[in-house]
C-alpha cells in the first residue's frame, strides 16, 4: 500500500473514533474537535509545527492522543522504526490524567474495535532528583536515627525501599530527599540499580507515549543542542500541551533562579558541619530577604523590591567563602559556591540580563535572571529539531491572531508553522452574560475599595452568591476581603491562600459561597456546575512594569506601539484564561462581571475585551443580571449558601 493510501487510512480512523467509538460511550460528537485532530495529524505527517488554539471544552487532549495514535499506525504501515511520541505538559494533574485515564480508556476502545492488537502504553518521565538512588538510600538508612524522626517522615523514608518515585513519599523531609535522590552524575553501574533499570525500560521502545513537563522538555532540548547525552530516547514527534506556559518555563530554564530554600539549605549545611558562627551570621544577614521571599508571591513586588535585601547576605557569603571554602566537605563547598555566585549575580544586575521575580513551588517568591531575548535559544534548541510538533492551548491566540506567541517563542519567520483555531462548543450566547457597569469604581478615587466592595456585594445579592472573584494582586484582594467582612456579607467567604487544596475543598463543599483568589487561580482551576455562577474580575489583568517589559519597550518606536504589540495582547490572554473559569461544561451558566472602568463601553479597552471573549449578551444593568440568574437556575440554587 502506498503512502497516500496509508495517509487516508489513518485519517479515516480518526473519523471512525470520533464519530462512532467515542459517541457510543456517551461522548458528544464535536465537529471542531474532529477537525482539530485531523489538523494535528497532518502536521505530524508533514513534519510541520502546528499552533492549535483549542477553546474550552473542545477536548484537545483526546484530539492529540487520537492523532498521535494514528501517527504511530501510519509509521508502522510505512515500515518505519517504532519511536515514541513525546508529550509535554505544565501540570502534574494532566500528566496523571493522560496516563491513568485518557489513554487507558482510548486504548480499550481501540482494542475492542480491532484497530489495535496491543494496548497503548505511556510513562511519565521526571528529572533525576525525583527518583531514589539505592546506594544513597542504603547509606542514609545506616546513619539516620529512625527513632528520633517524625513518624510520618520515618515511614516515608522507609517506604522508598518499595518504590522509586520520591513524589509518592509525600511526607519525606526535604533534607532526606536531598540525601537519597539520584545525583546529577549517576555512574554507579550497578546492574540491580532500580533507577538505571527504570531508564532501560523507558528507552526500550515499550511505551508509545513518553510524558514530561516543560522543564524536562527544554532540558532535553538543551542537551541535544550542546552535544550532551539526551534525556529521552529518539522520538517521532512532539506534542506540547498547555503551550502558553512554554515562554515562562524557558525564562527559568535558559536563565537562573535564586530561591529561599537554597539559602536555608546552606545555613543548615554550615550548622551540620559545626560552623555555628558562620551559620548564625548568615541566617541573621539573610533573615529580611528570607522573610520577604516566603511571603505569597505578588506581581506588585518587583525585583527592585528585593534588590536592597541582597546586600547583607551577599557580603556575608563573600566572607564565608574566603574563610571556610577550603575547610568544607565537597558537597557543602559546592553548595556555598552556587549560592555565592547566584547572590553575586543578582546583586550585580548585569546589563545584558533581565532580572525579575516569579512564584516558587511553595507559593512564595523567587528571584530570576534570563537573557533579554529568548527567541534565539528557542530556535537553537527546539525549532531546529527535525521533528513534527503540535503546540496546543486554550490561550495561544488573541482571537485568531498568533503573532504574540510566535514573537515570544521565535516562530514568526518559521515556514513550517501552521495555525488553527478550534472554537469552544459551548453556547455562550445562551449560557453566559457579560456585565460591564455603566459607571465602574475608579481606581484613582480615595474610596476605590469601598466602592468596589459595594459593587461586589450588589452583584453577589443579584446572583445569590456562588461567586469567584479573581484579583490581580494580593493587596487588592486583602482590601476587598476586609470590607466584605465588615459589610455583613450574606454568603460564606473564603480566600485562596497557600493551602489552596484545603480552601478549594471548603469552597466546593459550601454551595452559594464566595471565593476570593489571585495568582495561579487565573488558570488551571475547574469549578463545573453552579459552584461559580458569578465570575468577578475587578481589574483587567495588565502585566505590571518590570525589567522584562522595559527591555521589550526598547524594541518599539513608540509607547503606543509597545502597548498594542505586547501589553494589550498579554492582558487579553490572561483575561481569556480567567474567563475560562466561568463555563466548564455544556450546561454551566454564569455571569461574568468586569468592574474595570477602562473596559466599559466607549472607553479605551472596551473593544479589546469584546474581541477577547466569546460572543455573548452584554449588559450594564444589575436588574438584568438578577433576571438572567433567575432564568437559568433551578429553585434549589436559591436555597444554597445564604448566611442566616
Amino acid at each position: 500500500m502506498n503512502t497516500k493510501d496509508n495517509r487516508q487510512n489513518v485519517h479515516n480512523e480518526i473519523d471512525h473514533i470520533f464519530r462512532s467509538l467515542l459517541p457510543a460511550q456517551g461522548m458528544a460528537e464535536r465537529p471542531a474537535q474532529i477537525v482539530l485532530s485531523h489538523q494535528m495529524l497532518d502536521a505530524m505527517l508533514d513534519g510541520g509545527i502546528a499552533l492549535c488554539d483549542a477553546g474550552t471544552g473542545i477536548g484537545k487532549t483526546y484530539a492529540y492522543l487520537v492523532a498521535g495514535t494514528a501517527f504511530h499506525r501510519f509509521r508502522a504501515a510505512q515500515g518505519l522504526t517504532p519511536l515514541p511520541l513525546l508529550i509535554s505538559t505544565s501540570s502534574i494533574a494532566l500528566q496523571d490524567a493522560v496516563v491513568n485515564s485518557y489513554l487507558p480508556f482510548l486504548s480499550k476502545l481501540l482494542l475492542v474495535d480491532g484497530i489495535l492488537r496491543t494496548p497503548l502504553r505511556a510513562i511519565i518521565r521526571k528529572g533525576k532528583s525525583h527518583y531514589v538512588c539505592d546506594e544513597r538510600l542504603r547509606q542514609r538508612l545506616q546513619v539516620v536515627n529512625l527513632e528520633r524522626k517524625n513518624p510520618k517522615a520515618r515511614e516515608a523514608l522507609l517506604s522508598l525501599r518499595d518504590h522509586l518515585d520520591l513524589d509518592l513519599a509525600i511526607h519525606l523531609s526535604g533534607y532526606d530527599r536531598e540525601r537519597v535522590c539520584v545525583p546529577q552524575i549517576c555512574d554507579c553501574g550497578r546492574c540491580d540499580c532500580r533507577y538505571l533499570c527504570f531508564m532501560d525500560v523507558c528507552d526500550s521502545g515499550r511505551y508509545q507515549f513518553q510524558i514530561c513537563n516543560h522543564n524536562l522538555l527544554l532540558a532535553n532540548a538543551i542537551h541535544r543542542s550542546t552535544g550532551k547525552r539526551p534525556i529521552f530516547p529518539e522520538y517521532s514527534g512532539l506534542v506540547i500541551d498547555e503551550a502558553h506556559k512554554l515562554p515562562e518555563t524557558a525564562q527559568q530554564m535558559f536563565g537562573i533562579t535564586f530561591m529561599a530554600e537554597e539559602l536555608r539549605a546552606l545555613i543548615h549545611s554550615l550548622r551540620r558541619e559545626h560552623y555555628l558562627l558562620a551559620s548564625e551570621t548568615l541566617a541573621s544577614a539573610a533573615e529580611p530577604l528570607l522573610k520577604e521571599l516566603s511571603r505569597p508571591w505578588d506581581t506588585e513586588r518587583p525585583f527592585s523590591y528585593f534588590a536592597g535585601l541582597l546586600a547583607g547576605p551577599n557580603r556575608t557569603l563573600l566572607v564565608i567563602h574566603q574563610q571556610l571554602s577550603d575547610l568544607l566537605t565537597p558537597s557543602a563547598r559546592k553548595q556555598l559556591e552556587q549560592v555565592s555566585s547566584k547572590s553575586e549575580l543578582f546583586s550585580s544586575r548585569r546589563p545584558e540580563m533581565v532580572f525579575y521575580t516569579a512564584e516558587d513551588e511553595r507559593g512564595g517568591s523567587m528571584l530570576c535572571a534570563s537573557a533579554a531575548d529568548l527567541t534565539a535559544q528557542f530556535r537553537q534548541t527546539l525549532w531546529l529539531q527535525d521533528k513534527p510538533m503540535v503546540l496546543a492551548s486554550g490561550t495561544l491566540a488573541v482571537g485568531r491572531d498568533f503573532r504574540h506567541f510566535k514573537g515570544e517563542t521565535g516562530l514568526l519567520a518559521d515556514g513550517r508553522v501552521r495555525e488553527f483555531v478550534a472554537p469552544s462548543p459551548f453556547d455562550y450566547n445562551r449560557n453566559c452574560l457579560l456585565y460591564l457597569p455603566h459607571i465602574s469604581p475608579s481606581q484613582g478615587d480615595k474610596d476605590y475599595y469601598d466602592q468596589l466592595a459595594e459593587e461586589i456585594i450588589a452583584l453577589l445579592d443579584a446572583a445569590h452568591g456562588h461567586a469567584l472573584a479573581l484579583f490581580t494582586s494580593y493587596a487588592a484582594m486583602s482590601a476587598v476581603k476586609e470590607r466584605l467582612r465588615r459589610g455583613a456579607l450574606n454568603y460564606p467567604l473564603f480566600t485562596l491562600g497557600r493551602n489552596s487544596a484545603h480552601t478549594m475543598e471548603q469552597f466546593r463543599a459550601s454551595p452559594g459561597s464566595v471565593l476570593l483568589a489571585t495568582g495561579a487561580a487565573w488558570e488551571g482551576f475547574d469549578f463545573p456546575g453552579d459552584c461559580v455562577s458569578l465570575l468577578i474580575i475587578p481589574r483587567l489583568p495588565f502585566p505590571l512594569p518590570d525589567a522584562r517589559k522595559e527591555k521589550e519597550r526598547e524594541k518599539h518606536p513608540t509607547l503606543r506601539a509597545f502597548l498594542r504589540a505586547v501589553v494589550v495582547p498579554e492582558m487579553q490572554i490572561k483575561l481569556k484564561q480567567g474567563f475560562g473559569r466561568a463555563i466548564r461544561t455544556e450546561t454551566d451558566t454564569c455571569v461574568v462581571a468586569i468592574l474595570d472602568e477602562r473596559a466599559t463601553q466607549d472607553h479605551r479597552y472596551f473593544m479589546d475585551v469584546i474581541a477577547t471573549l466569546p460572543e455573548m449578551p452584554v449588559t450594564d444593568s444589575l436588574t438584568e443580571v438578577e433576571q438572567f440568574i433567575r432564568t437559568v437556575k433551578t429553585e434549589r440554587y436559591f436555597q444554597e449558601g445564604a448566611v442566616s
